[in-house]
């Protein structure tokens, strides 16, 4: 029995002429908004269906922690899926594993919608959670794939600047689908958005790792590549800086509702335009980040001063809380914790996965495993403090934040990457190659 001639064997029959190389910018401009796109499904998911939370629990007959309960399913999935498929793409490519997740949460976003029980919109919820992570985990591996050291800090910046526009626009989208036809039509809508995604991936996001680089092999190999993850101290350091980091964010999106609307004495409608704004700067940050990063600036510098930003803020609001001077006034000076998280977001995330380049997947993978976890963890906290006290919000996001600074005393030591090779580019048959 005679195998089929590789790509590399000489003596086999000439290969018919391929077809004419379309110009490869085309993909290159679909790309990053087909990366925006899966970004915003995990926020989507999140917060597009909250304000929708009181009529699920009439319609099931539960408390807010049977509702409570469906996120924490979205969430675990989203976890799971990371660190199940950031290893899958390094094995078997990119590109399947987009377009099959993304497929798969449309379809579990859709049969959220027909639900006959709370238990079955839970398990919906994990599924949906598990296949979103396909967008995250593998699009984080595929910019690794495409650029280096400052160039890759500036297209996470850049991504996580415009997908900080969903957690802005999902709760009023799902807010207005809740009044106008209920709240399951907020899943026929979030279904309509995923295989928009799906379309512009379709067409956006070529294969971006070779046959060459793929890392062949089974359960030894998976365990191998884990094992060098969790044993590079500035990786870890790298991104403990980012979970801690998006720990105390989670930490303010757990407790916001009561904080804004029972401690400050906001209005629901003002407390939904200030946690807007709170997004709208970490946006602008990230912006203005992903600009600097272009310029030449070390995206491990300004990485040190978002963090130190954070900390300052927080630790300072949680001195004025305890000594019963919080007001609406000082609560403004919140607004410059979202200006050092849109620094550390994309920083954090560049600088730890370009320690990983021959295993960007699974070094996204673990990356966003640590961030789930952290968050599922940091959110039921917030409830210890009680609705009408602010200590533990600023108690927990101040320990994260710290826990995040003193993560960084793991990357002494770090070098920046110095491209000396050629920039990468992707050929719309999903080639990459270097340029000449």
């Amino acid at each position: 029995m005679t195998s089929a001639p590789s790509q590399t064997d000489k003596s086999g029959p000439p290969s018919p002429p391929e077809p004419p190389a379309e110009p490869p910018t085309r993909p290159r401009r679909l790309l990053l908004p087909a990366l925006v796109l899966l970004a915003f499904v995990p926020p989507m998911g999140i917060d597009m269906y909250l304000p929708a939370f009181p009529r699920i629990a009439d319609e099931f007959r539960t408390d807010p922690s049977g509702v409570q309960l469906t996120l924490t399913a979205f969430v675990i999935g989203l976890a799971l899926g990371q660190l199940v498929l950031g290893p899958l793409s390094d094995r078997y490519g990119r590109r399947l594993l987009i377009l099959a997740g993304t497929a798969l949460c449309a379809a579990s976003a859709a049969a959220c919608a027909f639900a006959p029980t709370l238990e079955t919109l839970t398990a919906l919820r994990f599924v949906m959670g598990f296949s979103a992570a396909a967008g995250v985990v593998v699009g984080r591996a595929v910019i690794s794939d495409t650029a280096q050291g400052p160039a890759a800090a500036r297209m996470f910046g850049i991504l996580m600047a415009l997908s900080g526009i969903a957690p802005i626009t999902a709760p009023l989208i799902g807010g207005v689908v809740t009044g106008a036809a209920g709240w399951r039509a907020v899943w026929f809508t979030l279904a309509a958005g995923l295989l928009l995604t799906l379309l512009v991936a379709l067409v956006g996001v070529p294969e971006s790792l070779p046959p060459d680089r793929r890392h062949a092999g089974g359960l030894r190999a998976t365990l191998a590549t884990a094992r060098s993850l969790l044993t590079d101290r500035v990786y870890l350091g790298y991104i403990f800086a980012f979970g801690f980091g998006f720990a105390a964010l989670f930490c303010y999106i757990a407790a916001s509702p009561f904080f804004l609307q029972y401690v400050l004495g906001l209005s629901v409608r003002q407390a939904a335009v200030a946690f807007a704004a709170g997004a709208l700067i970490a946006t602008l940050s990230s912006a203005v980040n992903a600009r600097v990063v272009g310029r030449g600036a070390s995206p491990a510098v300004l990485l040190r001063i978002g963090l130190a930003t954070m900390l300052a803020t927080t630790g300072g609001l949680l001195a004025v809380t305890l000594a019963g001077q919080l007001d609406r006034a000082v609560a403004v000076a919140l607004l410059l914790f979202f200006v050092g998280l849109g620094m550390i977001m994309g920083n954090a995330t560049a600088l730890a996965i370009q320690r990983v380049p021959k295993a960007a997947g699974s070094g996204s993978a673990v990356l966003g495993t640590l961030q789930g976890v952290l968050a599922a963890v940091a959110a039921p906290l917030m409830g210890l403090g009680g609705r009408d006290n602010a200590v533990a919000l600023f108690l927990g996001m101040t320990v994260c934040v710290a826990v995040a600074c003193l993560a960084l005393l793991l990357t002494r030591g770090d070098r920046p990457v110095v491209e000396t090779e050629a920039p990468r580019h992707i050929h719309p048959r999903g080639d990459t190659t270097t340029a000449s």
